[in-house]
């Protein structure tokens, strides 16, 4: 595989990202709005990765996606559920609000260690019990041992295995480290048809973070004006408090502008953020979720 950094022109410096981001920083305040955090709700993907799921758990949160305009008329639905595959036909036969995604992660979540063979078919049995976002991880092992072209075609397949349905990767940026490997995989994963790439599986530690973030973004952005095609963005891992989704929403509106603000490009991927985004627009501890 071709250098994709020098294909796509890519330099980007700590300096620079330092620069970005003490620039987001002092604007951050400005947008800590009801309006911002209010609109933050809809482009969570409502999680749940424990391995003591069970289909009642699952069902339950279904329920209070259903029910929630109920009790909160005037915020809007979060973008997805996320779950694990076996419970993508949970979500389906639960789910009764249009507009709500069915997002599940695949592919031999957390880690990708297995036969492409059996991602695959964990990815086309969550897309044929419902699943319509499935969320994959680069498989590290490859792409770490500089392997880019196994890394890529891995994609590449499991693109061709959900078909139309949105796929996401997340790059685990903790273990990729540093600028250059977080840009290579950017442009790697969007090249074998990533429809969005995602910060971290929330597995490992550091998980998301501002800088992989910011690198990220200006990859798509890159991507996008050598291409054309418009590459989601999805932060998760650790993004927990509203001050949290305003800084990924800050930068991701700083680099690729307002047309990637909406749940469609843009996407935050929590369990606990959106009882705290309730909490600071009620003024009281919210624990809906």
């Amino acid at each position: 595989m071709e250098n994709l950094l020098d294909k796509y022109q890519f330099e980007l410096t700590l300096q620079a990202i330092d620069t970005e981001l003490n620039e987001v920083r002092s604007n951050l305040q400005l947008m800590m709005t009801q309006e911002n955090f209010a609109k933050s709700l809809s482009f969570i993907d409502l999680t749940s990765l424990h391995s003591t799921d069970t289909t009642q758990k699952i069902a339950s949160m279904v329920k209070k996606v259903n029910y929630f305009n109920a009790h909160f008329p005037e915020y809007p639905l979060p973008a997805s559920i996320c779950v694990y595959p076996n419970f993508a036909k949970t979500i389906k036969d639960f789910l009764s609000v249009s507009g709500v995604g069915i997002t599940t992660v695949a592919g031999c979540f957390p880690t990708s260690q297995s036969f492409l063979s059996v991602k695959k078919a964990e990815c086309r049995c969550a897309v044929e019990d419902g699943a319509n976002e499935i969320d994959i991880v680069l498989a590290l092992n490859a792409f770490l041992a500089e392997n880019y072209d196994a890394a890529f075609n891995e994609i590449k397949e499991i693109k061709e295995t959900v078909g139309n349905n949105t796929l996401k990767v997340i790059l685990e940026t903790g273990a990729l480290v540093s600028i250059e490997n977080i840009a290579m995989a950017s442009f790697l994963a969007m090249e074998a048809g990533a429809d969005f790439i995602k910060t971290s599986t929330g597995k490992m530690e550091p998980a998301a973070t501002p800088m992989a973030a910011i690198v990220m973004c200006e990859c798509i952005k890159a991507y996008y004006k050598k291409t054309g095609r418009k590459v989601g963005f999805k932060a998760a891992g650790g993004v927990k408090t509203p001050s949290d989704a305003i800084t990924y929403l800050a930068i991701t509106q700083s680099i690729l502008g307002n047309e990637w603000i909406t749940p469609q490009l843009f996407r935050l991927g929590a369990s606990g953020l959106a009882n705290n985004l309730l909490s600071i627009l009620k003024g009281e501890t919210v624990s809906y979720f």
